[in-house]
């Protein structure tokens, strides 16, 4: 089999691999048509009683999307082509959600952006001591998205609005606490535990390979979290951050300036909106509102410059500082689309 992602049936289970190692298994527009064509299919197929994803090489399952196509798109003023990708993509990702066979996620590896689309909504999410789960879209000027606000949402106390604005990057532990995964399975034993899989078609079978994961970082910060980022706006976080001065707090401050300001503040309002009605549509919906418009309102062009195309870590946000965000921006990034916003079936 050859291919960016091998779709194929062993035993009672249907594989998908994700096979970019190189290019850490980042998702092309054309592999989230294959996955989701492979679902749907297996969906009605008695044969296949459960899926199991998971990827090449032993870097990453997934380091997010691959947005080199989708900055040349951009600026070339053709921001109809991100619009299509993220609007599918965000469709495969309700699928997962709401998938009806078990849906086994192995996050070895690195595990950002579009690889959290790709697992942490499936019903058996298993991470290993290699694993590395962050959302650091802000970062590149965009907000969590793939159904990522969820998550974060629904994370106990402010680790959401945390993880959300500064990109931190989790352990297995971290990942299990904040909802993003939920056993940990050495990965010497990932080999075992997919043949037991394939023979059995049963998820059942996980809890046999599962261990206690090392330990992380995010229990013991609770405390700081909980009181430092419930802060009513982006602009009040930082200005506790600062007032706290400690050593967590000026990380977690330096985290949050490298971002651009209006993704941190959109990414704050998101998650807050999506706490207060935690589903999988409503979330996704907020973030295709910003994403729609991040390449001409938003900072993601420059974000992407910076990061990945010239490389030189030196974005030049739209504004330059979150105290100087003004609220309308904000707001007018995140109204809604009136004939644009997201729908559950593609148009003809």
């Amino acid at each position: 089999m050859t291919g960016d992602v091998l779709i194929r049936g062993e035993g009672w289970a249907g594989r998908i691999t994700l096979n970019r190692p190189k290019a850490l298994n980042a998702l092309t527009w054309e592999m989230a048509r294959a996955i989701e064509s492979a679902l749907r299919e297996w969906a009605a197929d008695d044969a296949v009683a459960l899926v199991i994803i998971d990827a090449a090489g032993e870097r990453a399952f997934c380091a997010g999307g691959d947005i080199a196509e989708l900055y040349r798109r951009g600026r070339a003023g053709e921001f109809a082509y991100g619009q299509r990708f993220w609007a599918e993509e965000y469709r495969l990702n309700r699928l997962i959600a709401h998938y009806d066979k078990p849906y086994v996620a192995l996050m070895d590896g690195i595990v950002m952006g579009g690889g959290v689309g790709l697992a942490a909504h499936g019903g058996h999410r298993i991470v290993t001591e290699r694993s590395m789960v962050a959302m650091p879209e802000c970062g590149i000027g965009l907000v969590p998205d793939v159904g990522g606000s969820l998550i974060l949402a629904t994370a106990p106390g402010r680790l959401g609005e945390y993880l959300g604005t500064t990109g931190f990057r989790m352990g297995p532990a971290d990942a299990i606490l904040a909802g993003f995964a939920d056993v940990y399975v050495p990965s010497e034993r990932l080999a075992d535990l997919v043949a037991r899989l394939v023979e059995t078609g049963d998820p059942a079978v996980i809890d046999a390979f599962a261990g206690m994961p090392p330990e992380g970082e995010l229990a013991g910060r609770r405390g700081a979290i909980d009181a430092l980022f419930g802060a009513p706006s982006a602009a009040a976080i930082v200005a506790a951050l600062e007032a706290d001065g400690g050593e967590f707090a000026e990380t977690a401050l330096k985290a949050i300036r490298r971002g651009s300001p209006i993704s941190v503040a959109a990414t704050l309002a998101i998650v807050r909106a999506v706490r207060g009605d935690p589903t999988i549509e409503n979330a996704l919906s907020r973030e295709y509102r910003f994403t729609f418009r991040s390449q001409e309102q938003g900072d993601f062009l420059e974000g992407i410059r910076a990061a990945v195309i010239d490389k030189d870590r030196q974005p030049r946000w739209s504004v330059a500082r979150i105290e100087d965000l003004s609220r309308e921006r904000v707001d007018a990034i995140l109204a809604p689309l009136g004939d644009n916003e997201l729908i559950w079936e593609e148009r003809a």
